[in-house]
């Protein structure tokens, strides 16, 4: 499943895409652009990249940008390749690991999913989902986020969400959502076997089906008084936990 390509538009932007290694198919640089060190480091990190570099008419950027604040400058990105749910099964399979998976249930915040796709990769997780719809994707922005993570990891796109996890429940996978007032503490919780954690937004949480087809909830004790964690720390936490006792 693919979007269409994304312009990373702005000297900032562009050029921190650059240096995180976010994939690129051009850079566009507005004719009569004033220089500066960032231009000049884009100019020379898309070079190095293979990166085509393209000297176009200031209204051609002017046409990506609705309010002309491109600065002269943007980046061409193409459309991410999805993975197909079963391929993050099979992957770990393959390597005869217990699958560590993640899924995203009310997360629209590109750079959460960016962070989540890190902790994923630095825990031995084998592979984040989300829905197709109401989610955040992985743009620009959450490849940054990810430091890199997202060209190693795959990331999987469900149609339906909740169908997807009932789907890994009947191959031997415990789904496992977090909640602040979940019946299980993260201190009881084993996740030596196959499991995915499921992580829903700050705000609104858990969606009740979703929630519905967990075998356990799980929450984080906290020693302060406070009530939730961001999503993305909250699913670094459960996950350097998991991979704790998967060592022992």
């Amino acid at each position: 499943m693919l979007d269409g390509p994304e312009n990373v538009l702005g000297r900032n932007p562009v050029v921190e895409c650059l240096r995180a290694g976010v994939p690129a198919t051009a850079l566009y640089v507005a004719v009569g652009t004033e220089s500066d060190d960032r231009l000049k480091e884009s100019v020379q990190r898309a070079a190095d990249a293979g990166i085509s570099i393209l000297e176009v008419p200031r209204s051609d950027l002017d046409r990506l940008s609705a309010n002309g604040m491109h600065q002269g400058i943007a980046l061409q990105v193409p459309p991410y390749r999805y993975a197909h749910p079963d391929d993050l099964i099979a992957e770990a399979r393959k390597h005869q690991e217990a699958p560590l998976l993640v899924a995203l249930d009310n997360i629209t915040d590109p750079r959460n999913l960016g962070a989540v796709v890190r902790s994923v990769a630095a825990f031995g997780g084998h592979g984040v989902v989300i829905p197709e719809r109401r989610s955040a994707s992985v743009t620009a922005v959450a490849w940054r986020t990810s430091a890199g993570a997202a060209a190693r990891l795959p990331i999987a796109r469900a149609t339906n969400l909740t169908r997807t996890l009932k789907d890994w429940a009947s191959k031997g996978v415990q789904v496992v959502g977090l909640d602040a007032g979940g019946d299980t503490t993260l201190d009881e919780f084993d996740g030596s076997g196959p499991v995915v954690v499921v992580v829903g937004s700050e705000g609104k949480g858990l969606s009740r089906l979703v929630r519905e087809n967990c075998d356990a909830i799980l929450s984080i004790p906290m020693a302060g008084p406070v009530e939730s964690l961001n999503a993305s720390v909250a699913a670094g936490v459960v996950l350097a936990d998991i991979a704790r006792r998967r060592r022992g």
